[in-house]
């Protein structure tokens, strides 16, 4: 089929390969030998091809060319998870399991063939949500920018992609009744782990931070955990009512030492009340007592919920819940101003009887 005269023309002596991935090659003659070299940008093509012409006309011996095998996806993943290695980030090995996926889809192709189209058609096959469709475009993102970073590669197929609009955050937080429920269920059923459930409703610690936290951050007499790095990178002081500071108190012995956790994860066999064994850990216990305690939709991050709830049914203004949960901006904290149908009501009920 005839191309259309207005078709745009390549420049001579350039052509992109494959068609439409953003990368050029050059292709010229010395002495009559037909040399080819691959560059990257269109612009950079441009000025290199005009400088191997002006190298041949002036009889300048030209570089040899590499005869390289190319760079595969499988190279990038491991430059990601190196670099990830080297920044101590606490989510290593959410990198490593989404690393092993995309390994093992499409780490044997060609990083440079990889065409915007097919990320995003592989991301829509392989992900259910546009959170997950988000997470996994960030990673490859990232393994594409170390091997640019690296100069394995000149493209990054990911930076194309349009992001997915992800749905508001599920907002579920308890009652006091709920609390209360909840709460005897977990004190009869698992009573080592009571602390852990008061601690967690009363100082709103994300669990990664929570599980983290050592002896020699918690201060009884200032009655705070200093957090020494957090989600956002920062550090925070995280401040303790009377009920998380007896909590904490019940569960320290005076020869603790200050590098042990206050909370230590359990990922052993353990036997309880019902005399069945099975492996637990912080959150498969929690989900036992919910649903004795039949409590709906509620989760361990639906403690932090309910802790910036309260703050606000109680009165808290947007700034102190965001400096409490330790949230980055404002528009976070700002989730909670309106949570609750029994806060609400009594903010309109203010205007009856007014004239």
């Amino acid at each position: 089929m005839p191309k259309p005269r207005n078709a745009e023309k390549n420049p001579r002596g350039l052509f992109e390969r494959p068609p439409g991935s953003g990368v050029w090659w050059i292709n010229y003659y010395e002495h009559g030998k037909q040399r080819r070299e691959k560059v990257g940008r269109k612009s950079d093509a441009i000025k290199l091809y005009q400088q191997r012409r002006a190298d041949i006309q002036r009889g300048h011996k030209l570089p040899p060319l590499r005869r390289t095998s190319p760079v595969m996806i499988n190279d990038l993943v491991d430059l990601m998870l190196e670099h990830v290695r080297n920044q101590k980030h606490k989510d290593l090995r959410t990198y490593e399991s989404r690393g092993e996926m995309v390994r093992r889809e499409l780490g044997s192709r060609d990083a440079e063939a990889l065409t915007p189209q097919d990320l995003e058609t592989w991301l829509s096959d392989h992900c259910r949500t546009s959170a997950t469709f988000n997470r996994y475009k960030a990673l490859v993102s990232l393994a594409y920018r170390q091997g640019i970073r690296n100069k394995k590669v000149t493209v990054n197929p990911a930076r194309l992609v349009p992001q997915r609009k992800e749905p508001k955050g599920r907002l579920r937080f308890l009652s006091r009744e709920e609390f209360d429920k909840l709460r005897n269920v977990i004190e009869i059923r698992f009573p080592e782990h009571l602390a852990e459930y008061v601690v967690a409703v009363h100082t709103g610690m994300r669990l990664s931070e929570q599980y983290t936290v050592e002896v020699g951050q918690f201060d009884r007499h200032r009655r705070a955990i200093d957090l020494d790095r957090t989600k956002n990178g920062d550090a925070r002081t995280v401040h303790l009512n009377t009920e998380a500071l007896a909590a904490i108190d019940s569960v320290l012995h005076p020869k603790q030492k200050r590098s042990e956790r206050i909370f230590p994860r359990e990922d052993r066999l353990k036997v309880y009340t019902d005399r069945k064994q099975e492996r637990f850990d912080n959150r498969s216990w929690f989900e036992v007592a919910v649903k004795e305690a039949q409590i709906p939709r509620i989760t361990w991050h639906g403690l932090r919920h309910t802790f910036c709830s309260w703050l606000a049914m109680a009165g808290a203004t947007t700034r102190e819940i965001m400096e409490a949960a330790g949230h980055k901006t404002m528009s976070q904290a700002a989730r909670y101003a309106h949570l609750s149908p029994q806060h609400t009501q009594s903010v309109v009920d203010r205007i009856v009887g007014m004239r």
